[in-house]
């Protein structure tokens, strides 16, 4: 069984993820083969016709914005793979980071950005070179029906609007941070949250009236935020790479993850998530 260790937040899956769901247990997957460093062959570059019995338990490290799509996914990796389980822990790329470097169990890290990648990497604890697999793209998230009428970035510089970041250490918040630099503009927010989960949820709770974040978290909430798109945001597009860690457990297995995570059908669930391709 799919599961999440304890500390991570829970946001409704949008339509569309449950949707891809379906669609991906649906699909027939054609044979493919993993290199070293995790990447598929081509073709729909599942692991599930693999010649080779997988089993054992994937540890996944990754960022809080794939919650969604990688629940979806890890569960359609147990059914293809009976007896298999996929754990995860979903937090900030940067804190996931420096828990690998500092010898937390895992087998697979998926960063929302190529710098927290390169915390794990220059410690060289990833069983060859990352691949980038999805790219994320920011999103203002308001309140339902958008009560302060924010249309731009600058709107948020409003004096009184409660605005929450990423902490600038965070994939989103750097990201944020570029975007405000591109457009000429210095925010206060009212808090720098750890993960950008932990940032929307401040406006889903009506703590916060907007709250910078990835498109795919908007979509993730369904009718409990309102996105709002900005030029800006093209400027800062964050890559996602993923990688097998060195010391996976059973390399077999995570590579096999891996393998749905780039196959067509993985690309599905993350597209339909909101995800850019890579």
């Amino acid at each position: 069984m799919t599961r999440s260790v304890p500390g991570t937040r829970t946001l409704q899956v949008a339509g569309a993820g449950a949707a891809a769901l379906l669609a991906l247990s649906g699909c027939s997957s054609a044979s493919s083969s993993s290199s070293s460093d995790g990447s598929s062959s081509s073709g729909s570059g599942s692991a599930a016709s693999s010649s080779q019995k997988v089993t054992g338990t994937v540890t996944v490290f990754a960022a809080a914005s794939l919650k969604e799509s990688f629940t979806a996914l890890g569960k359609e990796f147990e059914q293809q793979h009976p007896g298999t389980e996929v754990t995860f822990n979903f937090g900030g790329s940067d804190t996931l980071a420096a828990s690998i470097t500092g010898g937390a169990p895992a087998d697979v890290f998926a960063a929302a950005s190529p710098k927290t990648m390169k915390i794990v990497t220059d410690q060289k604890d990833t069983a060859g070179a990352p691949a980038t697999f999805v790219r994320n793209q920011l999103e203002i998230a308001t309140l339902p029906g958008n009560p302060d009428r924010i249309s731009s970035l600058k709107d948020l510089t409003r004096s009184g609007l409660k605005v929450v970041l990423c902490d600038k250490a965070v994939p989103c918040g750097a990201a944020a941070q570029k975007a405000l630099t591109a457009a000429g503009l210095e925010l206060t927010p009212v808090s720098y949250e750890q993960d950008v989960k932990s940032a929307l949820n401040k406006v889903v709770l009506k703590e916060a009236d907007a709250a910078v974040v990835y498109k795919t978290d908007v979509k993730a909430a369904g009718g409990k935020v309102e996105g709002v798109e900005f030029p800006e945001a093209a400027k800062a597009v964050n890559d996602y790479p993923i990688a097998l860690l060195d010391n996976a457990r059973d390399s077999a297995a995570a590579k096999a993850f891996i393998a749905l995570v780039r196959s067509a059908e993985g690309q599905k669930v993350l597209t339909q998530a909101g995800f850019l391709k890579p």
